[in-house]
């Protein structure tokens, strides 16, 4: 009679994924996408839309292969046709122009900065010098500039604080982007306080709850990974700040990847476990790219990391809603 005996199991490799909980979406950027779906669903195509709707050029490209035109300015839109404004936000003048044209705008402006113009409004009525901590040239920034334009000085980090002029330091407040880094706009908020002792808080957080979650969820993940993976593009800023969270709380290695195609293998190099997370314009099937792509170099082990819940849903613009009802 012959023994038999069963092979020992393979040890466990170790290579595992902590996958972040929340990532992706936020409610803003999915009412700003399903506006455009809605617009060229009810209007048929061509749907113009000025700027990118959000900062992903999967998304982009999704939208433009079902009729989506982008354009950067409403000058490039025909006379009388549907314009959406992106996600970011518009300055005033952005409708004013709309208006000249005929354009029928949707405004799919997340409703978070819509809460900033009403602030700098608000600010600027009463005659304050409105510090806007954010990134020059971003569109977010661009826009709520040009809702007071010369009440408003922007700043671009700590570092810009030394440069910053006012007319009254008793009478000066700070904004925010909604996209930054929390831990540094904080930074910022510290050192204009130590030039302007008087400065105003705007009346609630400016950095939106999806940034701010995002960035926990990263923060509870960073110091147990060796490496850290961020899908984004790079023009998303609250991608970018991601990144940089991971890194200072404390992942060996961070980086931003557009897609799994732009992660390069030698990353993976002595490394056991990788950080995961997305940006929140960032749709869900570009993460299942990722994971796949780990798993097929032995990081199949993948667990969830949750930090908080996200429930939060913004109606369709209302002009959209509006038509949808009247010809529906």
């Amino acid at each position: 009679m012959t023994s038999s005996t069963t092979a020992p199991a393979p040890a466990p490799s170790g290579k595992r994924v902590l996958l972040a909980k929340p990532r992706g979406y936020c409610a803003g950027v999915d009412r700003a996408v399903q506006t455009v779906e809605h617009a060229l669903d009810h209007y048929g195509a061509p749907v113009y839309v000025r700027k990118q709707i959000v900062h992903n050029l999967h998304v982009v490209r999704a939208l433009e292969a079902r009729g989506a035109i982008f354009v950067e300015e409403n000058s490039e839109v025909p006379e009388g046709s549907i314009v959406v404004f992106s996600a970011h936000g518009v300055a005033p003048e952005v409708h004013e122009q709309a208006a000249e044209r005929g354009l029928k705008a949707i405004d799919a402006t997340c409703p978070l900065v819509t809460k900033v113009h009403h602030e700098v409004r608000r600010f600027a009525k009463d005659d304050f010098d409105i510090l806007l901590i954010g990134h020059e040239g971003h569109e977010e920034v661009v826009g709520t500039s040009g809702e007071a334009p010369d009440n408003i000085t922007i700043v671009d980090g700590p570092e810009g604080v030394g440069h910053v002029e006012v007319r009254d330091p008793e009478r000066v407040v700070w904004l925010s982007q909604t996209t930054l880094s929390v831990d540094e706009t904080m930074q910022t908020v510290d050192a204009l306080r130590e030039r302007f002792p008087l400065l105003q808080s705007p009346p609630s957080d400016d950095i939106c709850y999806a940034t701010q979650n995002r960035q926990a969820a990263v923060k509870t993940i960073a110091p147990r990974v060796d490496l850290f993976l961020v899908v984004g593009s790079g023009n998303s800023s609250n991608s970018v700040r991601m990144v940089e969270v991971a890194a200072a709380a404390g992942a060996k290695a961070a980086y931003l990847v557009e897609n799994a195609g732009a992660i390069d293998e030698t990353w993976l190099d002595g490394v056991s476990i990788v950080g995961l997370s997305s940006g929140a314009s960032v749709p869900e099937i570009l993460v299942h790219e990722v994971t796949d792509w780990l798993a097929q170099r032995g990081y199949g082990d993948v667990e969830e990391v949750s930090h908080t819940e996200e429930r939060l849903a913004f109606a369709l613009p209302q002009e959209l809603r509006r038509e949808m009802r009247t010809k529906s």
